[in-house]
């Protein structure tokens, strides 16, 4: 059986979307948030406390793309996989590692500094430094669906897992006012897909 870890609005849920893009069954755990500190046994599967995690037979993954890729080749990849043959394959590779590479690695400082942190450790500042870098980095997303493509690789794909969660964590930091145009309509198509929605209903 196909297990996941997963919480909340964490990078879990590209795990569960994909797992519902391909009708894969699998076993969610829900795990507490911060799981250094509310859950700490979950270290023993995951030792950095980060979700998610995917255990499936002796396959162990704690990275989410990693996590999706595995998933996606595993269980009918080309569903999902850009291969080099086609006519968006680079894109595809750029969007598949800037969605978390760029996009939501910029969400980090937001989330720690501006809600984890004890309000004597927090940094308004940094937040807000990294509230405008995030902003600055919807703009090749916006050019790339310019050109009137209804996704990133041409084709739905994994690259638009990974932006598709970026563009969420906008919404959901107060930042969704810039999904604007394209972008907007964009994120619309994501989260009109059934899949989009069964997983983040979970």
């Amino acid at each position: 059986m196909t297990i996941v870890y997963h919480s909340g609005e964490t990078r879990s849920r590209r795990v569960l979307w994909v797992l519902e893009e391909l009708g894969v069954p699998f076993e969610g755990r829900p795990v507490r948030f911060p799981a250094r500190y509310l859950q700490p046994e979950y270290l023993e599967v995951s030792p950095t406390g980060m979700l998610p995690a995917l255990q499936d037979g002796p396959v162990l993954l704690t990275e989410s793309l990693a996590i999706c890729e595995y998933l996606a080749v595993k269980h009918g990849g080309e569903r999902l996989i850009v291969e080099p043959d086609e006519p968006y394959w680079t894109d595809y590779l750029q969007f598949l590692h800037y969605g978390e590479a760029s996009l939501a690695a910029s969400v980090a400082p937001i989330v720690r500094y501006g809600m984890l942190e004890p309000e004597p450790r927090r940094l308004p500042q940094v937040v807000q430094t990294y509230r405008e870098i995030f902003i600055d980095r919807l703009e090749p997303i916006r050019r790339a669906l310019a050109d009137g493509r209804e996704h990133l690789a041409g084709r739905f794909s994994l690259a638009d897992v990974s932006v598709g969660y970026g563009l969420r964590l906008a919404a959901l930091l107060g930042m969704g006012e810039h999904l604007t145009g394209e972008l907007k309509a964009y994120d619309d198509r994501l989260r009109a897909r059934p899949a989009y929605q069964r997983a983040h209903a979970a």
